[in-house]
């Protein structure tokens, strides 16, 4: 059995930067197993060098020359690192020799720089709509909807709560979700009546959540397996009434079924409108 091939994302800071474009890049390649470590707070010459012993090693382990994402802003580290023999991928490197040629200066290194740009303020910012996510999490403090920037609606386990808390923490949004329950359908009829009277008024800034109903039921199957709650049986009729308030009202649905929070996210994002 072929090993997996070593990947090192090695970073100064948080390293949240280098695994985006290290992990994005290996995705590339669904048909090779890759080996992931992250190395983040690499902020010194001397543990430079330590995590290209570290590279060498798995090198030597596995037999397979390691992938290395960098984002280390230390000449001196970047040095250290690139002597370990791995192929290297200094991203900030390769990119800000590209700017020194065009700006015609050197840049001035900063550990952590990329996420201080938005000061204290953005900082505040985030940390209030993440609180403002938690409060109107699941339905609670409808009174706060008048000062939501966006409200997520669907069916339960549909990725309501997840995707508020990311939008809050990446972008500063104030986002509350609110979940479509049996209560909200008229099963008797089979249709699905108007827009929750909480929703009503904001609907400019509803956003609709779905998924397919294998997938819902395997992660309600999760939480209470072989019950009523997770039998596809409800699961597809709570997503055919949920779509159809929701169509009815002219509120835009993302699926959610192969996307990551991620994706999710930026779909949403891109559908508000600028303020």
């Amino acid at each position: 059995m072929t090993p997996a091939r070593p990947v090192f994302f090695i970073s100064d800071h948080t390293g949240i930067t280098a695994e985006i474009i290290g992990k994005s890049l290996i995705s590339q390649f669904p048909d090779e197993a890759f080996a992931t470590t992250s190395l983040p707070f690499i902020d010194s010459q001397e543990k430079a060098e330590l995590a290209a012993q570290q590279v060498r090693m798995a090198w030597s382990d596995c037999g397979l020359k390691p992938l290395v994402y960098s984002t280390l802003t230390d000449p001196g580290a970047r040095s250290a690192l690139a002597a370990c023999g791995a192929l290297v991928m200094d991203i900030y490197g390769h990119f800000l020799g590209m700017m020194v040629g065009e700006i015609g200066y050197p840049p001035e290194p900063l550990r952590g720089r990329f996420h201080s740009m938005g000061g204290q303020s953005d900082y505040y910012l985030r940390i209030n709509a993440v609180n403002f996510a938690l409060a109107a999490d699941d339905g609670l403090s409808v009174e706060k909807y008048q000062r939501a920037d966006l409200i997520l609606v669907g069916v339960s386990r549909s990725g309501k709560t997840p995707t508020s808390l990311y939008m809050a923490m990446q972008y500063g949004l104030n986002v509350a979700n609110y979940p479509l329950t049996p209560e909200n359908f008229d099963s008797a009829s089979g249709t699905a009546p108007g827009l929750p009277q909480s929703l009503a008024p904001h609907r400019a800034k509803l956003r609709g959540l779905t998924l397919a109903p294998e997938r819902l039921a395997q992660i309600r199957s999760e939480r209470r397996p072989n019950s009523v709650y997770s039998s596809m049986k409800t699961c597809r009729e709570e997503l055919r009434l949920a779509e159809k308030m929701l169509t009815d009202a002219g509120v835009p649905i993302v699926d959610s079924t192969t996307r990551s929070v991620e994706e999710i996210a930026a779909l949403i994002k891109q559908s508000l409108k600028p303020s």
